[in-house]
């Protein structure tokens, strides 16, 4: 077990360069989470601690999106409602998998975004921007429903999903982003919720973690709009991999 004070530096180390992947492209947790429980928090613990770190984070993101003035609040909101709704359902039912069979799940789970970013669909699926009617809308609620409990249940790789939903709408990498980090921080409220009255969270490591975040966010923000993502998939995926391994080796023995 590492001392307390280098678990805080590694966490806020990991949380600045995991805020700047979060806000780019999405996936941080699918490195934070496998970190916390490293560390030895019980996989529930690590869970609800890693929504701390994701909700500060968010909170200096949309602040440096709505400075920028690229945030389209209406297909936010209209994403983020039912979004809480599935988050509360997937977060239950995070909080009752024991140790093992949610190691098992992160790692399946690790491996199945890997693969979404080597594929990397929402490059091919761009739609062409129209009018959300009725029923575009009703199936972009769903959609983000379910998005929802997959993020309340787990969060890794969660902005995947969203980047592809948002793009298939016909929204620019921009205000997809933008969009991702409020659905993202309204949700992870609502999730961190069910964990606090479970108490599933450690305060401290979060903090520490969420300080971390907010420096990457903020910082991702302004080279968001200015740059891709392209540059970091390498290191993500190669360190998704090695993760997903150790989790699996660790759910087995």
């Amino acid at each position: 077990m590492l001392p307390p004070a280098l678990q805080l530096v590694i966490l806020f180390v990991i949380g600045a360069f995991t805020g700047f992947i979060n806000i780019l492209a999405g996936g941080g947790s699918l490195l934070t989470l496998p970190v916390l429980i490293f560390l030895g928090l019980p996989t529930a613990v690590a869970n609800g601690t890693n929504r701390i770190g994701i909700l500060i984070q968010n909170v200096a993101a949309i602040t440096g999106f709505h400075q920028q003035q690229v945030m389209p609040w209406r297909a936010g909101i209209l994403a983020a409602v039912p979004a809480i709704f599935g988050a509360v359902i997937g977060a239950q039912l995070a909080v009752k998998l024991p140790d093992q069979v949610f190691k098992r799940w992160l790692a399946g789970i690790m491996i199945a975004v890997l693969v979404l970013m080597i594929l990397d669909p929402a490059k091919r699926l761009r739609a062409q921007r129209r009018a959300l009617n009725w029923w575009r809308a009703a199936l972009f609620a769903a959609g983000f429903f379910l998005v929802g409990v997959f993020g309340g249940f787990i969060q890794a790789g969660v902005g995947f999903l969203i980047i592809i939903l948002m793009m298939l709408a016909g929204f620019d990498l921009v205000a997809t982003n933008a969009v991702k980090v409020l659905i993202v921080f309204l949700f992870t409220i609502a999730a961190l919720a069910v964990f606090v009255l479970h108490r599933q969270v450690d305060y401290l490591l979060g903090s520490a973690l969420g300080l971390g975040n907010a420096l990457g966010g903020w910082l991702a923000t302004h080279w968001a709009v200015r740059k891709g993502h392209e540059w970091i998939r390498g290191f993500v995926m190669v360190t998704v991999v090695l993760f997903a391994l150790q989790l699996l080796f660790d759910s087995w023995r």
